[in-house]
């Protein structure tokens, strides 16, 4: 009999799908790596099972022990779905610019969620950075995640995206386009291929708001760049360890309107309900047309389902009230 000895088991080996509609201007073929196919429906749940195995192996997870993270959700949902199996308690920080649903299914699968204002400093004691960090000193037996710095991030994606990939295009992908947040994917993922094959361009989406792109151009921490944004699950006001500037060719910056436009695209053009992150993945692959020829073979990465956002992108209500929508 061929079954799964637990939920766990069946983490990873997503699907390749190829993008049609939207993506006829381009000369290229364009393949979506399918991440809500993981049981949490994101590509989180690689990276919340490694760094819960890799915290349990050097003693920094002890039995019966606590879970805190900060989180926008997905990582949140794979780090419970392991908790559950693995007999763990969670206690999430979420900041308030996460669509409701996100926080109800935290909740639904046994989490404490914590709730934080967006629109203040790193630093301020009541960022979801800080909260997290509190929690975590205060709660006996208790482990801080800290998926911005822990290396077990990025390792996940070397260990199983970056070869899922490579395996799956038999080795002909030219380029690999991701949304960066945290930065372990395209860190993970971008180390295997170019390994592979050092020509492979990698390219990060950022969000208006946010650091990355003019950071990797420039060498600069410009905060002036840094101001509240819209799109949920990439861009940063802070430089996470995971993030390996070396590895990345380029930014290209999508607006949260095109990104918002985007996600609804994707799900009455491609038939693909996904989320947020994923209206500005591909906004962002059009934007890098020019840096595509006919022989190249793109895979851009979709983090997770559209299921979390049916309350604002998918809301047309919301999307008018945003001023994305006529």
């Amino acid at each position: 009999m061929d079954y799964a000895k637990n939920i766990l088991e069946t983490i990873g080996n997503t699907p390749l799908v190829k993008l049609n509609k939207l993506t006829q201007e381009l000369p290229c073929l364009v393949l979506s790596k399918y991440e809500t196919f993981n049981p949490g429906n994101s590509t989180k749940d690689r990276m919340a099972l490694k760094m819960i195995e890799d915290a349990e192996a050097d003693g920094r997870l002890k039995l019966g022990g606590t879970i805190i993270e900060g989180t926008s959700g997905n990582t949140g949902m794979g780090l419970a779905l392991a908790a559950i199996v693995k007999g763990y308690k969670c206690i999430f920080v979420i900041s308030d610019k996460q669509s409701k649903e996100k926080m109800d299914i935290l909740r639904a699968v046994g989490a404490e969620v914590v709730v934080c204002p967006t629109d203040v400093e790193p630093t301020d004691p009541r960022s979801y950075y800080s909260v997290s960090k509190r929690l975590a000193k205060e709660i006996p037996n208790s482990w801080y995640v800290n998926q911005y710095d822990n290396p077990s991030n990025a390792i996940a994606h070397y260990e199983s995206t970056g070869p899922e990939i490579w395996r799956q295009t038999d080795g002909r992908v030219t380029h690999f386009v991701v949304g960066v947040g945290t930065g372990g994917t395209i860190s993970g993922v971008g180390k295997y291929l170019k390994e592979q094959n050092p020509s492979i361009k990698i390219w990060g989406i950022d969000t208006y708001g946010s650091v990355f792109k003019k950071y990797h151009e420039t060498g600069v921490f410009d905060e002036k760049e840094i101001y509240p944004y819209v799109t949920e699950g990439i861009g940063e006001d802070i430089l996470p360890e995971n993030v390996d500037f070396s590895i990345i060719d380029g930014f290209t910056k999508v607006t949260d309107k095109d990104a918002a436009i985007y996600t609804q695209k994707l799900a009455k053009e491609e038939g693909m309900f996904l989320g947020n992150s994923a209206g500005a993945a591909i906004k962002g692959v059009l934007q890098l047309k020019e840096q595509f020829t006919k022989d190249d073979v793109v895979v851009v990465l979709f983090h997770d389902h559209g299921s979390r956002y049916v309350a604002k992108m998918f809301n047309d209500d919301w999307m008018r009230k945003m001023g994305y929508l006529d």
